[in-house]
């Protein structure tokens, strides 16, 4: 018999949940996030361990750097021994460095020794260690944004890993694939990956790898409002989990069921007490996890309860959740990332619900950059929009209202858009009218009429019509 870590009742060792207070009594931490996949068997993240120590190792210790500095001299000692010698260098040593580089965040010597790992395994002809490393440069490249090249390294992995038809290892690396696509906003190429490693798990039996894939698929599905399917995978994946006792896929589970509901029904208060049930199985193995670990679980948590604050109206503890957001985001980015964008962009709202302009500009201006940094031209030029009415509607300065009207105006042309250019063209007609400004207003008009032509907008076209008329021909009036 033992305790409930919830509600303190006795309880049967073997019980998955518990009788009393229904919980989920869960325990094995002993799985990577699903985001990321790690194809590697020798390269552990922290440093190497026997293979029964590794989950422990990996969630319940953290090194200090003065810690991780001694391993690596240690291996450099390794190394120039080895040279001194004359012996063949070890490429599973510097896959080694690599993980206690990445553990110190020092990304750049992490990369270093990986490029280093491969030109030796190469060397060896080790085809396997070849394809390993390439998953785990394309990984950190991910990370630090460089999805050109994460995807280059992926593919190179995902090649050598069908030739040698390692089934497992290539479930992961389509999963990666999946992963880096999704977050280019390539949900065609994401959704067809995931897909694929969804299928070769079923063909192989690889139960849980398959619904570790589902778990991942989930994220493409809320884009294509495909609830009904998300549903039946989310009861598959909590039954699968309760059953094996896996603590991290109930609390993402219960995350990604907060989600459903808050996107599919609207039911907000089914989702807040998903999302903060999710938290709670987090607060109940918290010395057990890392920082790490526990900001990449509760950022999203954090983010949608936000979300649900501002929807009540409770302006303070959204502002609050979505700070702890941002917060658990920074915490384990290794450089801004994607989803700071999407945290920054939730709290303009907050601070202009608030009335704090000159936060709210500033808030959206933090977005703009990074989506700007990761590509999201759409997005871009949604943030630039408003920004230039927050000038216009709020702060009334005209000068800065125009230039960021034009600026979102040049987006969306270059996205070829035809329906926000002509509004655009339309407010900077009227901004211009209002400033006496003529010649420049009636530019805007008649850009803005052509645009109304290409989908077939009547009503404006016509009302644009005769204004132009009107201020070409005074007179006539």
């Amino acid at each position: 018999m033992k305790l409930c870590p919830y509600c303190h009742n006795l309880i049967e060792i073997n019980w998955s949940y518990c009788h009393f207070c229904n919980k989920p009594l869960v325990t094995n931490l002993g799985e990577e996030p699903y985001e990321s996949l790690s194809i590697q068997e020798e390269l552990q993240r922290f440093y190497p361990v026997e293979q029964n120590e590794e989950d422990e190792i990996y969630f319940n210790v953290t090194i200090q750097d003065n810690e991780i500095d001694k391993l690596i001299q240690k291996i450099d000692d390794d190394l120039r021994s080895k040279e001194i010698l004359g012996l063949p260098i070890p490429g599973s040593l510097l896959l080694e460095k690599s993980s206690l580089y990445y553990r110190k965040r020092d990304i750049s010597n992490a990369l270093k020794n990986l490029e280093l790992a491969i030109i030796n395994f190469k060397e060896q002809d080790d085809l396997l260690h070849v394809a390993i490393t390439h998953n785990e440069i394309g990984l950190i490249q991910e990370e630090m944004g460089f999805f050109d090249q994460s995807i280059f390294h992926f593919n190179s992995s995902l090649e050598i890993l069908r030739k040698l038809d390692e089934k497992l290892k290539i479930i992961k690396v389509l999963n990666n694939l999946g992963n880096v696509y999704f977050v280019i906003k390539d949900l065609e190429h994401s959704y067809n990956f995931y897909q694929e490693a969804l299928n070769l798990s079923k063909q192989q039996k690889m139960e849980y790898e398959e619904v570790k894939t589902a778990s991942n698929l989930i994220e493409i599905l809320y884009l294509l409002k495909n609830f009904d399917r998300i549903k039946r995978i989310l009861i598959r994946n909590e039954e699968f989990f309760e059953k094996n006792n896996d603590i991290y896929g109930i609390i993402r589970t219960k995350i990604q069921y907060g989600k459903l509901y808050f996107l599919s029904s609207e039911n907000y208060d089914q989702a807040y007490e998903s999302l903060n049930f999710a938290l709670e199985l987090v607060n109940s193995v918290n010395h057990n996890i890392s920082v790490y670990l526990k900001s990449k679980i509760e950022w999203e948590c954090f983010f949608y309860l936000g979300k649900i604050y501002l929807i009540w109206r409770n302006l303070e503890d959204a502002e609050n959740s979505l700070l702890k957001s941002l917060e658990a985001v920074r915490t384990f980015g290794i450089e801004e990332n994607i989803n700071e964008g999407i945290v920054l962009e939730a709290l303009t709202e907050v601070y202009l619900q608030k009335s704090e302009i000159d936060k709210s500009i500033e808030f959206y201006n933090l977005s703009y950059e990074i989506f700007k940094r990761y590509g999201d031209n759409l997005k871009t030029a949604e943030i630039k929009l408003k920004i230039a009415e927050i000038y216009f509607e709020f702060d009334e300065n005209l000068a800065k209202a125009i230039e960021a009207f034009e600026e979102a105006l040049d987006l969306y042309e270059d996205l070829g858009y035809i329906k926000e250019p002509a509004v655009i063209n339309h407010k900077l007609g009227d901004i211009f009218l209002g400033e006496g400004i003529i010649e420049t207003a009636i530019s805007h008009f008649e850009k803005a009429k052509e645009f109304y032509r290409e989908f077939h907008d009547d009503f404006n076209m016509k009302l644009l019509d005769e204004k132009i008329k009107s201020l070409k021909n005074p007179n006539l009036n």
